[in-house]
């Protein structure tokens, strides 16, 4: 063999693989060198950051999505009407309300809203409510003024429950 080509014949095959191989190498070799004399550690250019605070970057957050219920069955309703209304107040003061304003006056459940109140004198007196005022008494218990529409007479209803 010698470096010009094949033994057998001029310009075969065999020698431009060899002369491939021998450019592959030679650029190899100069990469090499120049890898040497430059480093191949980059000094790594800092982000410049204008504020004092760091603000952490928004991630991508996914909706939730259950492989299986948490609770087995939903809890129930512990305000019906009964435990809504617990007993209708029979003072003179709430009496008054009755003859004056077509209001009734009830004890409810602290935790009921005027909404609740509002379906439980419905549901237990088939009666509509115009509106339903709230406040809390000094021992705990919440008061509710239930104002009667004008089609419904406050002091018939009373009688018909038995407050007065």
């Amino acid at each position: 063999f010698f470096f010009g080509g094949c033994a057998a014949h001029a310009g075969c095959a065999h020698t431009a693989v060899a002369m491939a191989k021998g450019d592959d190498a030679k650029k190899k070799a100069l990469a090499a060198k120049k890898a040497v004399e430059k480093g191949t550690m980059k000094k790594k250019v800092l982000k410049k950051r204008y504020t004092t605070t760091f603000h952490r970057p928004k991630t991508l957050i996914r909706a939730r999505d259950p492989k299986y219920p948490r609770v087995s069955a939903p809890k129930p309703e512990r305000l019906d009407q009964f435990a809504t209304l617990r007993f209708p107040l029979t003072t003179e003061s709430a009496m008054k309300k009755i003859e004056d304003n077509n209001t009734l006056v009830f004890i409810v459940d602290p935790r009921a809203d005027k909404k609740k109140i509002k379906d439980a004198v419905k549901k237990m007196y088939d009666i509509q409510c115009k509106k339903v005022n709230t406040l809390i008494r000094p021992d705990g218990s919440k008061k509710a003024y239930v104002r009667l529409t004008s089609d419904f007479d406050a002091l018939d209803v009373a009688n018909k429950v038995g407050i007065i």
